[in-house]
């Protein structure tokens, strides 16, 4: 047998170290030679531990195999210790030594293998066929001889031929009626004692040759007279099903498919109905109690049920863990709801229809809530049906009997039309701030007026002995008259007073404008008593405002709804035809007037305002007579100087003292009319111009005084013989036809007429 090659190498790699290892530490005592032996040691060192720790395996070849690296060290280290080479040579002998270890154990090319090599001069042996013996045959299972029907017999056959997937064997096999590629099978485990562990879809469908959508495995749960476990499953295969269901699905597999696996995850169908009077389909259903509030992705189901979310038919009413998905033929925002007398009539409960939802309910509000007079808030933009949504709610305060004011900052032909049916309507600033000073003197007048028993009390509707009616003031465009320089502050003033006490005088104010923004003018206290003791209803907001007006409002961010589109009308068909044939598209129906929220809780509701004609006439949602204020209540204002007729320009004094002949130059004021306090406008009258600066000083004054443009402002008249018609005395009708009103009396009730003093124009003899 020939020594193999890497053992004659070793070898001779120690013949040659030894002599290096006695000679390097004697010769040379800082040769690199003697650092290399000695890391080396190391290293083997090293090698030896890991070797001996307890999970190691092979631990004594490994040491072997390591150990000449670590003699080969330590000889080093005893040579450069002794004096010369040391006693008896002992240098030498130590290298010798290390060699003929090295010789004898060969730990490199013996150990580093766990198998010697044959030998070289081994012939190799010829190569034999030897024939394998044939594999045993399994044992064939035996299938259950329990009588089974044919169908049962017929796909026990098909299982084994298909090879029994999962090592299973078919106990029943059901078929399933109406439906003739369709069955359920009962599996259970080839051995006895063992779970079903290889069986999936794909074998199940490979088997019977249906795609894996079409299979379905369940586990078996124990009955009676039959095991269950992990060694039984059930397996349905349905191909006839998923294709009906494809094509034809039931409600409830049309919910399970394309809503509860999505729009409406987890969610139960329960039943579907059909008003066919209101043309609307309701859909109900429910999430379990323990996945909490149901979570609603609005635009996937509406695209679930065909539509557009933004088309205004899809309304979702979540109560609880129920939901109430409606699905209107065409949105119930589009349509038209004509205001009606009885609509408009307050209930015992003092609430009336304002409009309807967008789930088909009626949207209503009140006239008084538990805490007094309700207040009002009215926001939308020009246009969005303001006015409207305004003469709704005065002609149910009038129908309740409450007294109705109302104030607008700049004139219109529908508030006019309005203002007929009021106690009292006026124009401008000046007007709304003479107004409110008297709704501020009739909580103090109310507040000491005794009722039949005696006592005072806060106004309620339900106790009997009121001395007093309910007060409801409206200010339109109220925002614009805040902003107005002269008599701005002091509206917002006397609003924010009324705001806080005058439900309990029987005072409602109703504030209507454009905005509730803080940064317009409306004060933060003002916008929470408001909201606070009213419904506010919002109509036709921009959409990048919705956002910030809700906000205003103390709407949660969590209910801020989604912007309403911008017609609620279907788009017409045809537009590929009409792209073709190079036709222009059809104007886009903005009928949104009127459509917005109300918000009577924490989550605003879309609804559609009541529809007011004004064409056609409104006399007849209101009542034949106006109700006004008591006698009482007439003679106590007319003491404090505040009911007179509005529309005159301010009195003497009426805004503060009247300034003094010297602070106009010592040239007396020519102007008579009354100024506020704190503004000062002096203009001197030059009855002869002696002098070009005399002459330039006049024309600056002139100019100074010139009549303002806004309706209800103060106006200061230049010297000439102007002079001002004076009002109507008592406010009787000039035409003769109309008798004088009635003198003051208990249980006095306004005439007929409606005339009213008009503004006071500048006139010329």
């Amino acid at each position: 047998m020939s020594t193999p090659r890497s053992v004659v190498l070793e070898r001779l790699a120690y013949t040659v170290t030894a002599p290096v290892l006695a000679a390097a530490p004697n010769l040379f005592a800082d040769s690199p030679v003697n650092t290399v032996v000695q890391v080396a040691g190391v290293a083997g060192v090293g090698a030896w531990v890991l070797a001996a720790r307890p999970q190691t395996t092979g631990a004594g070849r490994k040491i072997l195999r390591w150990s000449p690296l670590v003699f080969a060290a330590t000889v080093d280290i005893a040579a450069r210790h002794t004096i010369g080479w040391g006693p008896w040579c002992l240098d030498g002998i130590l290298a010798a030594g290390w060699a003929a270890t090295g010789l004898l154990v060969m730990p490199f090319s013996r150990h580093t293998r766990r198998s010697h090599r044959p030998a070289l001069a081994a012939p190799a042996p010829a190569p034999q066929l030897q024939l394998q013996p044939a594999p045993a045959p399994a044992a064939p299972v035996v299938q259950l001889e329990d009588g089974a029907d044919a169908l049962t017999r017929q796909v026990r056959r098909l299982w084994e031929a298909r090879g029994m997937p999962g090592k299973t064997i078919i106990v029943t096999a059901t078929p399933h009626e109406g439906m003739p590629n369709d069955l359920t099978l009962l599996l259970r485990a080839s051995e006895a004692g063992r779970p079903i562990s290889g069986l999936t879809d794909e074998a199940v469908a490979a088997a019977f040759g249906v795609d894996v959508s079409d299979v379905g495995i369940e586990d078996v749960a124990r009955q009676y007279g039959r095991e269950g476990g992990p060694g039984w499953k059930e397996v349905h295969v349905t191909p006839d099903l998923n294709e009906r269901r494809r094509k034809t699905p039931t409600t409830r597999e049309w919910w399970a498919d394309r809503v509860a696996s999505g729009p409406v995850p987890g969610s139960e169908f329960i039943k579907k109905v059909r008003d066919g009077e209101r043309r609307v389909t309701h859909y109900i259903a429910q999430v379990p109690d323990e996945m909490g509030e149901p979570r609603i992705n609005q635009h996937t189901l509406a695209s679930a049920l065909k539509t557009k979310y933004d088309e205004g038919r899809l309304f979702i009413t979540v109560d609880g863990n129920q939901i109430l998905v409606s699905l209107w033929d065409t949105s119930p925002l589009a349509q038209v709801f004509p205001a009606t007398r009885e609509l408009l009539t307050p209930d015992k409960d003092g609430r009336w229809v304002t409009g309807y939802l967008g789930n088909g309910q009626p949207a209503r509000n009140r006239v008084y809530t538990d805490r007094g007079a309700a207040h009002g808030l009215f926001v939308a933009p020009s246009g969005g049906g303001k006015t409207q949504l305004m003469a709704l709610h005065v002609a149910a305060d009038a129908l309740f009997g409450a007294v109705v004011m109302l104030a607008t900052e700049a004139p219109d032909e529908k508030t006019a039309a309005l203002g007929e049916h009021t106690a009292r309507y006026g124009v401008g600033a000046l007007y709304m701030i003479r107004l409110l000073r008297v709704l501020v003197a009739l909580m103090e007048i109310r507040g000491e007026m005794l009722w039949d028993d005696g006592q005072v009390h806060e106004w309620d509707p339900a106790r009997p002995g009121c001395p007093y009616r309910m007060l409801s003031a409206y200010l339109d465009e109220f925002l614009s008259a805040a902003r107005n320089g002269d008599y701005g502050p002091e509206i917002m003033d006397l609003a924010e007073l009324v705001s806080v006490k005058g439900r309990k005088y029987g005072v409602g104010l109703k504030v209507a404008g454009q905005s509730v923004y803080v940064q317009d003018g409306f004060t933060q206290l003002l916008c929470e008593n408001l909201r606070e003791n009213c419904i506010p209803v919002v109509l036709k907001v921009a959409p990048k405002k919705i956002t910030d007006m809700f906000r205003a409002l103390g709407i949660p961010a969590e209910y801020i709804p989604d912007p309403l589109p911008r017609s609620f009308s279907a788009a017409e068909a045809g537009r590929i035809e009409r792209v073709m044939r190079g036709e222009p598209e059809p104007a886009s129906d903005s009928n949104t007037g009127g459509a917005g929220w109300i918000v009577e809780g924490k989550e605003p509701s879309v609804l559609r305002t009541l529809f007011m004609d004004f064409k056609d006439g409104i006399d007849g949602f209101f009542p034949d007579t106006v109700a006004t204020l008591t006698d009482y209540e007439i003679r106590e204002l007319e003491a404090r100087d505040l009911w007179f007729d509005w529309t005159e320009p301010p009195r003497p004094g009426e805004f503060g003292p009247e300034p003094d002949d010297k602070d106009n130059d010592g040239d007396g004021d020519w102007d008579n009319t009354p100024r506020k306090s704190g503004r000062k406008k002096t203009a001197a009258r030059r009855d002869t111009v002696t002098s070009p600066r005399q002459a330039l000083e006049a024309i600056r004054n002139l100019s100074n005084v010139l009549p303002s443009p806004r309706l209800g402002a103060r106006r200061h008249l230049p010297p000439g013989p102007f002079t001002l018609p004076q009002p109507h005395e008592d406010h009787r009708c000039p035409s003769p036809t109309h008798p004088p009103n009635p003198p003051p009396a208990t249980g006095y009730t306004a005439p007929s007429c409606h005339w009213r003093p008009a503004s006071p124009r500048l006139t010329q003899p």
